[in-house]
């Protein structure tokens, strides 16, 4: 990559981080200001943006259980969506194109039909960067959000195929048999890979060659093959190292993909004035999932960040341009609107996506009006009985925290985690951990109202630090007279936490060197000071 190219992201990257916003949103005004310079993309940063999508699938789908997109709400929520949105985008793409932006290509109804079907889907890269961004990957609406957008990119294989079946190649028909036989192989190699460079290799040849080149030699997107690899070893007990290994890769490589959508071409005033009436809808895109989510009887705080998290326009629109315009069914203009539609959506959603806890909170009043009496399972309202400590995130540091409190408090401890399978994999080991959220303000509005008074620890011992400050507001909100504890991973985030108000910041990494010289000293029975 161009060394212009790295100063320019890296001066945006960080202007926008200044202000707030999400990294990704400096790396897209970058490619549009590079391109206004006349820079043109290439053929590495093509490679680059294509490794960074791969990469990010993959991770995913070592995330990610096959049995989620078997939930009601995910898949039959995906299709009454895309039904209704692809009807109303058609509608509108007809009179914007017709009677308000006059554009220089006239549009059939085959055109209208898969313009619509494209800007109705939700994009894939933009909407797991804030998942993961906030940590929230593994909550309840963040698995919603990705089942989603995997029935989604079903659905895009689907219209490929229509649109490629001659280019399809017979093996297709083997693939699920093929998977099937070569997945116990792959576990096995796992278990005997180590922890070294080696498994990093590991990764790269499953995401790389074994998913997205077996899937392009078929004729099928090579980024759906990373993501099916992915799941079909998620289950293993390495696999969320590896896909803790590859995040570094995966935003490196994400960064050129970004740069690259801005470097897709500069377009007409007609064309830039349709791509911005169709972002100012959006609203009405996230207000379709809100509405469709909640009548399959999600919670209203689920429906919510699962709708904000699909708030954008997708990468799949550009490849369906430009697949139909490569086969003469669209004219090459809409490749440029659809690459402007894509940066805007990211932009103006990049800063909702950021602040949706804190917007949530503004708006609970209204939404939750809208709730339904039933839920569905896993989405459901749990109390804390008569715990007095809190320990919230039940990863490595979290259990540790609990299972050292309980041999001193029995009963009075309870852990809560907001993944599903870390709740499931606690209660098998009979402690007492329920399933929900530190960010949700509903929790702690029931903790004000019903127990004001029991709660006299809370422990967030989760590594989110964003979230963490808005727990600590929610905190502040119900009044908490207990005591605070947190952690953090660096020491300007100690000061942060100590001036948010919390009673005791713990720095993860510089104390854990002197629990452990402390363990050993315990170890070995003596001291060794005169």
């Amino acid at each position: 990559m161009d060394p212009i190219w790295i100063t320019i992201a890296f001066i945006f990257g960080f202007i926008v981080k200044l202000l707030g916003l999400p990294t990704l949103v400096g790396y897209l005004i970058a490619g549009f200001v590079l391109g206004y310079l006349g820079v043109e993309s290439g053929e590495l940063l093509t490679t680059i943006s294509d490794l960074g999508i791969i990469l990010l699938l993959f991770t995913i789908g070592l995330k990610f259980k096959a049995s989620d997109l078997l939930r009601k709400e995910i898949w039959a929520g995906t299709l009454v969506y895309t039904l209704i949105s692809t009807i109303l985008y058609g509608i509108l793409i007809f009179v914007f194109s017709s009677f308000i932006f006059y554009l220089s290509s006239d549009l059939s109804f085959i055109s209208i039909v898969l313009l619509s079907f494209a800007v109705s889907f939700s994009s894939t890269v933009f909407s797991i960067k804030t998942l993961e961004e906030k940590g929230e990957v593994q909550s309840i609406h963040g698995r919603i959000s990705i089942g989603v957008l995997i029935i989604q990119d079903i659905l895009a294989v689907v219209l490929m195929v229509i649109l490629y079946i001659n280019n399809l190649s017979v093996w297709v028909l083997l693939l699920p048999i093929g998977l099937f036989l070569i997945r116990p192989l792959l576990m096995k190699i796992f278990d005997k890979i180590g922890h070294g460079e080696l498994l990093i290799l590991y990764g790269f040849f499953l995401a790389l060659v074994l998913g997205a080149e077996t899937f392009q030699l078929l004729g099928l997107k090579p980024d759906l093959g990373a993501l099916v690899i992915g799941m079909l070893i998620a289950e293993h007990k390495k696999a969320k190292e590896l896909a803790n290994i590859l995040m570094n890769f995966k935003d490196i490589f994400l960064i050129g993909f970004f740069l690259s959508i801005g470097l897709s071409g500069l377009p007409s005033k007609s064309a830039l004035l349709f791509a911005s009436a169709l972002t100012l809808i959006l609203p009405i895109k996230s207000l379709l999932y809100f509405l469709i989510f909640t009548k399959f009887h999600l919670r209203t705080r689920t429906s919510f960040h699962s709708s904000f998290s699909l708030s954008s326009y997708s990468e799949f629109g550009l490849i369906v341009t430009a697949s139909a315009a490569s086969l003469g069914i669209l004219d090459s203009e809409w490749l440029i609107i659809m690459a402007i539609l894509l940066s805007l959506s990211f932009i103006v959603s990049s800063p909702f996506t950021s602040n949706a806890h804190s917007i949530y909170a503004k708006m609970k009043g209204i939404l939750l009006k809208l709730q339904s009496e039933k839920r569905v399972l896993g989405d459901n309202i749990v109390g804390i009985g008569e715990a007095q400590i809190l320990v919230f995130g039940m990863g490595r540091i979290g259990n540790a925290v609990y299972n050292q409190l309980t041999q001193q408090y029995g009963q009075k401890v309870i852990g809560i985690d907001f993944d599903e399978d870390a709740v499931k994999k606690s209660n098998q080991l009979l402690k007492r951990v329920i399933q929900d959220d530190a960010t949700d303000s509903e929790f702690w509005e029931r903790i004000k109202n019903n127990k004001p008074d029991q709660v006299k620890l809370v422990m967030l011992c989760f590594y989110d630090f964003k979230n963490i400050l808005f727990t600590i507001e929610r905190l502040k909100d119900i009044e908490f007279g207990g005591t605070i504890a947190a952690l953090a991973e660096f020491d300007d985030q100690i000061n942060q936490l100590k001036q948010a108000g919390v009673d005791f910041p713990f720095n993860l990494y510089s104390e854990a060197g002197v629990g452990f010289a402390d363990s050993v000293c315990d170890f070995l029975g003596y001291d060794l000071r005169e």
